[in-house]
């Protein structure tokens, strides 16, 4: 009987000991892929310093081009997206109507004076 357990005691050392082992070489890999990239380095280093709770800012021109093409108000459709988009750092996709509870900020949006939606 103490044999049987001083071997199974032997085993769990046995794996603790592998398993201590592989995790220090894929540490040692990491560290090694990180340096022979420094570009890695330094996307790691940006995103550390972004507050977590902050989106990065979208190109609001470009993306209410798109939205608004099909418009028959272009003009107004434009102005009135980049508004919504700064404000709420988002734009629906696509150019209809049935996307626009994708973006709530954008969706939920009203002009103050008339109480009907302010994003197209």
């Amino acid at each position: 009987m103490a044999s049987t357990s001083n071997s199974k005691t032997n085993n769990g050392v046995h794996c603790l000991c592998l398993l201590f082992l592989l995790s220090m070489l894929f540490l040692l890999n990491a560290h090694a892929v990180a340096s022979s990239h420094p570009q890695l380095l330094e996307v790691q280093q940006v995103k550390r310093t972004r507050s977590l709770l902050q989106a990065p800012k979208i190109d609001c021109g470009g993306t209410c081009l798109v939205r608004c093409q099909n418009n028959w108000m272009k003009e107004m459709c434009n102005k009135m997206c980049n508004v919504c988009c700064n404000r709420c750092n988002c734009v629906p996709p696509g150019t209809g109507q049935d996307t626009r509870h994708l973006c709530p900020c954008y969706d939920t949006m009203v002009n103050p004076h008339t109480n009907k939606l302010k994003c197209p």
